[in-house]
């Protein structure tokens, strides 16, 4: 993400200091024996392959670490930007075609780089996804081919009036109006297209590989955890078996998948199909213990903070998880006051595991149905 605007910025000013020097040259002013167009593209080839490298060496020293292929998908976004990079080029081609290049070169790319760059920092949402400078992409999420089309349009067609108003032939007022129409219809369509966007542009989600086990719940994890998933999904069954016959709850989910691979357009979970974050839990072993966190309904949405570590608690022992339990709490810091809650909330809990069934059945409802906090 903070490459884009690097990129962009080298293509325009390196651009403009090879314009400027074929200009000191007085290379235009020879017998022709090459277009215009020839020149200009040999001397911003090696401009263009170094924008291009910046953008492509990083993420392929990545992959190669990580002896990852890339798939056709996440090639969208370098592939729009490598564009872009060559509309900036002759952008900078341009304006070292008429500007003095030790004045305008300097300039060009701190006003480049500003101006992509700081469309992350501004309102409304449109100028951020016209510049060409992308977000973060969550996990399984792919832009949709709008989403990098709209700064290909702006960039390309300013680029490409640029080029129609350097032609050595035709009528120059006709080659300044198809030029303008060019690029303000660039301008004009790509603003146009994302102006009602929010701050993420348009995106498909759910581009991972799942693997899925079992029945009762079905559980599916991105497949690059699948050898821990059997084992996962027969202790999730059985934590909701056990919490059942304990009075806990009534939850039989069909389907138990992980919500992460949905990006940030997750799909609510309904009380057959749970969405999950899992992804990390997995591996880390606390899974089993999310489940059955989620299978306990408390009537209010906002718990007292005893009361519902009393249930959390309780249930990880029921489960076999109080130790996916310890270490969500140290997870989540445990401060004096925090330690002091935790020695109450384990007291509570020793106290009702001690009782009949009955009665630990009797206080766990009463438990999800109460709202108001406890008195030490």
């Amino acid at each position: 993400m903070t490459l884009y605007a690097l990129a962009y910025a080298t293509a325009a000013a390196l651009a403009c200091w090879e314009s400027g020097r074929l200009r000191s040259s007085r290379i235009w002013a020879l017998a022709p024996a090459r277009t215009r167009y020839r020149i200009a593209a040999n001397v911003l080839a090696p401009v263009i392959v170094l924008s291009w490298s910046v953008l492509l060496v990083p993420p392929a020293l990545s992959l190669a670490r990580s002896a990852t292929m890339p798939t056709l998908d996440s090639l969208r976004l370098p592939l729009a930007a490598m564009t872009v990079s060559v509309a900036h080029a002759i952008f900078g081609f341009a304006v070292g075609h008429w500007a003095p290049r030790i004045i305008a070169t300097p300039i060009l790319a701190v006003a480049d780089w500003i101006i992509v760059a700081f469309t992350r920092a501004v309102l409304p949402f449109w100028p951020r996804h016209v510049s060409g400078q992308f977000g973060v992409i969550g996990f399984g999420e792919v832009p949709e081919l709008v989403t990098v089309a709209v700064p290909v349009l702006l960039a390309g067609g300013v680029a490409v009036g640029l080029m129609i108003l350097w032609l050595p032939y035709g009528w120059r007022v006709l080659r300044v109006a198809v030029a303008a129409a060019v690029a303000v219809g660039g301008a004009f369509g790509a603003y146009r297209t994302a102006a009602d966007w929010p701050a993420a542009p348009p995106l498909t989600t759910g581009h991972v590989p799942m693997a899925c086990t079992g029945s009762a719940p079905r559980m599916c994890v991105p497949e690059f955890h699948a050898r821990y998933l059997p084992k996962v999904q027969r202790e999730s069954a059985e934590a909701l078996r056990v919490l059942r016959a304990a009075g806990a709850t009534s939850a039989q989910p069909r389907l138990i998948t992980d919500g992460y691979v949905d990006g940030r357009h997750q799909k609510p979970s309904t009380a057959t199909v749970w969405r999950m974050m899992l992804t990390h839990q997995v591996p880390r072993g606390d899974a089993v213990y999310q489940v059955a966190v989620r299978a306990l309904d408390f009537r209010c949405k906002q718990v007292d903070v005893r009361v519902a570590h009393s249930a959390y608690l309780w249930a990880a022992m029921k489960t076999g998880q109080e130790k996916a339990y310890q270490m969500r709490r140290e997870q989540e810091g445990l401060d004096p006051t925090a330690r002091q809650v935790e020695k109450q909330v384990r007291a509570d809990v020793t106290r009702v595991l001690a009782e009949p069934k009955a009665e630990q059945t009797k206080w766990i409802k009463q438990t999800l149905d109460t709202c108001e906090a406890k008195k030490p």
